[in-house]
Formats: structure tokens, sequence, C-alpha cells
């Protein structure tokens, strides 16, 4: 591999755990009933999630990743048949501080040390990002925070893929793009970075235009791949 600079990743499901609001709300005295159906929920939630935001970037029809993830909350609710306005508000507040999967900060610190610039490039908006990235503790890890919301439209429109090239001041050649969303990986690709899908769930790679250029169960290797 030529020698990396910089490091980018997306956020949801890639640094952070998109079912952990719900697996922790699961297991909270008093949510029997939400224990039998989280992982439905978290599916779907997810799920709607994605759909809602690929179908407002080609409608041309924007609002900020918070809503879409209520709104995604909201489906998924209604089809387990649980309107608990309780309930959500929960799972919302969850959302915003979710859990960093476990090998997150030591690959982050490697990278760093090895002088790697890092950084987030998510669908997020900026207080979803902030959030998350504060209560894992990653705010020292991380170069930048890049959010869609500065350009006004969701992955995979190439202005978003942009925004990595004007912060960082790169060429897509010299960034390493991380994502465990295989389509967000593929884009990417195409896109010009050199990509590492985090294929956690050991899924088919999606028939798109770029093909990502390594894949990978977990971010343990990140370091090693880039040669910190």
């Amino acid at each position: 591999m030529t020698k990396m600079t910089t490091c980018v990743f997306d956020a949801y499901g890639t640094l952070f755990d998109v079912a952990a609001a719900a697996r922790e709300l699961a297991e909270r005295p008093g949510r029997e009933a939400f224990a039998e159906v989280w992982q439905q929920v978290a599916n779907d939630w997810r799920l709607k999630q994605l759909q809602y935001s690929w179908l407002r970037a080609v409608a041309r029809d924007h609002c900020d990743f918070w809503s879409v993830t209520g709104d995604g909350l909201d489906w998924a609710l209604e089809r387990a048949g649980l309107a608990d306005m309780e309930l959500r508000e929960e799972l919302m507040g969850l959302y915003f501080t979710l859990s960093a999967y476990p090998e997150v900060p030591e690959m982050l610190g490697r990278l760093k040390a090895a002088g790697l610039q890092t950084g987030i490039l998510s669908n997020g908006s900026p207080d979803m990002l902030r959030g998350a990235v504060e209560s894992a503790g990653l705010s020292d890890l991380l170069d930048a925070v890049l959010s869609v919301e500065d350009v006004g439209v969701f992955k995979p429109d190439m202005r978003v893929y942009d925004m990595i090239g004007q912060r960082f001041g790169c060429a897509p050649g010299d960034v390493l793009f991380v994502s465990a969303n295989g389509w967000d990986a593929a884009f990417g690709a195409a896109y010009g970075f050199d990509t590492l899908w985090v294929n956690r769930g050991g899924e088919p790679m999606d028939r798109l235009t770029g093909k990502p250029g390594r894949e990978a169960r977990d971010l343990t290797g990140v370091a090693a791949l880039v040669g910190a």
C-alpha cells in the first residue's frame, strides 16, 4: 500500500455501534416487553434511517440526520406495536451517546501516535456527532469531525466525499476511507479513496460501480494496514 497520510471513518456502524441504544434499553429493569423485540426494532430503525437518507438525497428534500433518525425510529416502533413516547425518548437519548466499538480508542490512538491525520465523515448532524465523540472519549484522537450538514445532502453524493480533500488538503489516493456500510465503501472507492469495508456481519458485497479495496470484520487491523 502507498503510504497513507489520512484515515477517515464513517461514524454510525463503523466507529459507533448503532444497535447499542436498543440493546442497552432492553437490559434495563421494567423493559422486559421491549427486550423481546429490541433486535427487530434496532434492525428496522437502522434500515429506515438509511432508506430515508437516500430518498431525501434523491428527492432533494434534505433534513438533518437527527430528524431522519427519529422518523426511522417511529416507523420501527409502530411496526413492533410500541406506541410509547417515553420509550421513544429514552431510545433517542441513548442514540445521542452511542457506545463506540471496543477496539476504537486503541486503534485511533495508534494512528495518531504514528502521525496520521484522522477524522470522521458522517451523515450525522454536528450535535449528534459531538455527543457520540465526547461520550466515547474520542475527541483528542480525531483531527476533524465532518458532517454532511456543511453541504446539505447525504452520502453518497460526491460533494460529501469532496469534504475530505477540502479539510485535510490531501488527494483521494492519500486517504484510507473506512466504512461499515458496503455502499459507502463502494462509492468511496469509486471516488478514488483507498477503502476498507468493515463487514461486521459477513454480508455479500454490494453490486455497485466501486469495489472496496479491502475487507475486514472489525477495526483492529487498521493501524497495521497503514503502517502505524
